[in-house]
């Protein structure tokens, strides 16, 4: 018989034990990856929007614990604008609304100035158009957000409880944020929101974005414009986030209790497997196995269940996240498209890690069985 064969065949002759190791296994790797996945994907959104626009600073109130508390007077963006190497700038609101009468308990809606270059860079589907200045009340839906509503192009929608807004066009996008979006003009958001003037930021857009010493020229300009500026590059705007980064740190935090409870449970399982073959054990010492290979066995069986387990509970979550991802309660609120190579070598090589920590001990035990004690073993 091969070696492999007959480490499969101590794995399935348990099959109760190894069933039970594997569900655990897959639900501890399939919350983590979960979590450590839309931690990636919400950032990633962002960071895409981003590049789209292609925008390469991102200007804030300093001090500001979220994108929705900051702000900023609207007409900073003219200074900005006068700084040599800038090419657009673009100032807009951001809030969350919600629309309960129709499903939707947290929306997040933008007020952009009509007719700006940045509303006219949105994917309008055809029989619709951007804000333009002389619409009054008008609203543009995310592709996915328009199909919840069962709205189109033409309907009325009763928004911030100030009347009844006309769909203009449908946003067409594959980045969740966009596609889930809503958006107004800035004048109509500011008056809802009591905010006459004034704007949550600036996005930039540089001359030459490929020049970083340029970038950072106009960063620190922008900054120098007042002590309640603060601007960025895109990406490290979006990842220092209050929401991204309390989401990246309960990520971590799960998937280090994730991996003690899953070592943990590999653990028990080898231990009692050890336990009751210690006359096996002492038997294949007796006919000449070494110590190495009985770490070896007992290393292969416990990575084979946490194997299986992380390949179980990570297809699962990536399956089953962006399902959950559609709910009301969260659609827009997080990217819950997790299918990336990066977090699914994440998921096995964490159940990798977490097999052999639970059989460091169980292997040292079995190896340190003296052929005669374990024969006597009853």
């Amino acid at each position: 018989m091969r070696f492999h064969t007959f480490v499969l065949k101590n794995l399935i002759r348990r099959r109760v034990r190894s069933t039970l190791t594997v569900i655990g296994m897959a639900v501890a790797v399939g919350g983590v990856v979960a979590l450590v996945g839309v931690s990636s994907g919400s950032v990633r959104s962002f960071v895409s929007i981003y590049e789209k626009q292609k925008v390469s600073i991102v200007v804030d109130q300093k001090g500001a614990k979220q994108r929705l508390t900051s702000s900023l007077p609207e007409e900073l963006g003219e200074k900005i604008a006068k700084i040599p190497g800038v090419k657009q700038v673009n100032g807009g609101l951001v809030d969350y609304t919600s629309l309960e009468d129709l499903g939707i308990s947290a929306l997040v809606v933008q007020g952009w100035i009509p007719d700006s270059p940045i509303m006219r860079g949105l994917n309008i589907e055809p029989g619709g158009h951007w804000i333009t200045a002389s619409d009054k009340r008008g609203v543009l839906l995310g592709e996915d957000l328009a199909k919840s509503l069962e709205k189109k192009v033409g309907d009325k929608l009763q928004l911030f409880d100030d009347g009844k807004f006309t769909v203009l066009g449908i946003v067409k996008s594959s980045i969740p944020y966009e596609s889930t979006g809503m958006w107004v003009a800035l004048p109509d958001l500011q008056k809802f929101m009591g905010r006459p003037g004034q704007v949550s930021g600036f996005t930039i857009v540089v001359d030459h974005p490929e020049d970083k010493a340029e970038v950072e020229r106009i960063r620190s300009e922008i900054a120098a414009l007042g002590p309640s500026v603060k601007a960025k590059t895109a990406e490290e705007s979006v990842k220092g986030t209050t929401e991204i980064r309390f989401i990246r740190a309960t990520s971590w935090i799960t998937s280090a209790i994730a991996i003690i409870i899953g070592a943990v449970g590999v653990l028990n399982t080898m231990i009692m497997s050890v336990s009751e073959r210690t006359r096996e054990i002492g038997i294949l010492r007796a006919i000449g196995w070494r110590r190495r290979r009985i770490v070896q066995m007992i290393m292969m069986e416990s990575v084979g269940l946490s194997l299986v387990g992380g390949i179980i509970g990570t297809v699962c979550a990536v399956v089953i996240t962006p399902l959950l991802g559609k709910l009301p309660a969260v659609a827009g609120l997080i990217n819950a498209n997790i299918a990336d190579p990066r977090i699914i070598t994440f998921g096995i090589a964490m159940a990798i890690v977490m097999g052999l920590l639970g059989a460091a001990y169980p292997a040292y035990r079995g190896a340190q069985l003296m052929p005669t004690e374990a024969l006597r073993h009853e």
